[in-house]
Order: structure tokens, then sequence, then C-alpha cells
């Protein structure tokens, strides 16, 4: 990487340096401002006012995310792999509504998109609370997994099952007019949401939807407990904000001095 990439690099990808910590916070007002002007935007009486000047603004912060996004590919060894990240597809997709307007009108209230950008926030003001924290959530939820969509495919027949019976117990006299009608309702009751809108009549329903709905309480403590254990069990290393410049990986030891990923020098 040429001295000039990496001074780029070090710029748009470090929170750790004073021209970076700059960038980002230029980066996260300018987020913001665009964030609030499409909001403003959608607002009939506001739009009458002064929808020409909330055009230019937004017009103008694409140009300058544009330009942004396009800076972050050519700084980084790797762009493809920058591109097919988490934040390069957000970066992607923070620029793409105001260009898809121009083909299908009021595509740019997509540009909301752009507040997932603002979790930025949490390397640029060094909250290294908050990234041990997330890192410590992100292992959970991926040690978890697995777990996760066993209780779900048990959840899922379940609620086959009981739809499946309620449709032959209540029947259509009941709002029981399909199967599928039968499942719509098992979800509601079990995840005890409790819509209303179609309701057993019978004492045997009834029955059944009283077990379901006791059933429901341990629907919702169940990934509760999954993800709580998994959480206490993660990682609370203190991460820093710096960035590999050649597989872009986040988060490593602060005495850190070569990438755990790729092993190239930090």
């Amino acid at each position: 990487m040429t001295s000039r990439r990496a001074r780029l690099h070090e710029i748009i990808f470090e929170a750790d340096t004073p021209a970076g910590r700059r960038f980002d916070l230029a980066l996260l007002l300018l987020i913001v401002t665009s964030v609030v002007a499409v909001t403003l935007e959608s607002v009939e009486s506001i739009r009458a006012r002064a929808g020409a000047i909330l055009v230019a603004i937004e017009w103008t912060l694409t140009a300058l995310f544009t330009v942004e996004y396009v800076l972050r590919l050519a700084c980084v060894a790797r762009p493809a792999a920058y591109a097919r990240s988490f934040f390069g597809v957000v970066d992607l997709l923070a620029v793409l509504p105001t260009y898809l307007s121009l083909l299908i009108p009021g595509a740019q209230s997509l540009i909301v998109i752009r507040v997932l950008r603002l979790l930025r926030v949490f390397r640029v003001l060094k909250l290294v609370r908050y990234l041990t924290e997330e890192r410590a959530l992100v292992t959970a939820l991926r040690a978890s997994q697995r777990k996760i969509v066993v209780f779900v495919l048990g959840v899922l027949s379940v609620c086959l099952i009981a739809g499946t019976i309620m449709y032959l117990i209540e029947g259509r006299e009941s709002g029981f007019t399909s199967i599928p009608r039968g499942v719509y309702w098992a979800v509601v009751t079990l995840t005890t949401v409790g819509y209303g809108d179609i309701a057993p009549r019978s004492v045997v329903g009834q029955m059944l939807a009283m077990m379901l709905m006791i059933g429901g309480y341990g629907v919702i403590a169940v990934p509760t407990g999954i993800v709580g254990v998994e959480v206490a069990r993660a990682s609370m290393r203190v991460p820093t904000t710096q960035s590999c410049p050649h597989c872009l990986l986040e988060g490593h030891d602060a005495d850190a001095r070569f990438c755990k990923r790729c092993g190239q020098a930090l």
C-alpha cells in the first residue's frame, strides 16, 4: 500500500487519529442532516414551503457520500471484500435511493437506511465499553444460531399441528376456513400477540387455546435463555477501533501488531 493510500485509509477507516476522528465526526453530522432532511421532506406542509431546498440538500449530500464510497474502495487492498462487508453494503445502499428516485418516484424515502451508518459512532467516540458489549452480543448470537434455528423449527411445527387441529375442531363457522388460517391463529396465540380477529368458540377449542397461550410464555423465555447463556460465555476483551488495511477486520486487541485473521501488519 502506497503512502498516499495508507494515509487515506488512516483518515477514512481509523478513529484513533485526529484526522480520522474529525472525518468520522463530520460524516456522522452529514448522515444525521441527510436523514432529517428526507424525514422533513415527507411532511406535506414542509415540502410545500421548502421542498426545493431539501431536495438540493439531499442531492448534495448524496454526491458527497458517493465520493466517500469510491474513496473507501480506492484505499483498501481488497475493494470487493469491503463492498461485500456489512458496512460496505450499507454505504452502497445509502447512496442508491437518491439515484433510484429518478426512475421510481418516492424511492428517496429509503435514504433512512443511512441511519445504520450511525453505528460507527461507537468507534468514532471511542466508546470502548459499547464496542466490547457489541462484540459479546455478536459472539453470543453466532453461538446461539443453531439452537435458535432448531427452536424456531420446533415452534413452527407446534403451530402447524395446533392450527390443523383447530381447523378440524372449529371449522368454517368459527372463522377457521383453512389450515393456513388455523396456523395463523396459532402463531398469533403462541406469540401472545392476540389480535382477536379469529377465536375458538367450542369448549375443546378454547381448552387448546389456553394450553397454547400458556406455552407462549415458554416461547418467549427459551430464546432469551439461550442467548443469555452465550452472552455470559462471550469473551470480554477490550478491542480497539483499528482496522486491518488488507482484510478490513476490526476489533483488534490494544497490543496487537498484526491482524489476527490475515497476519497483515497493522
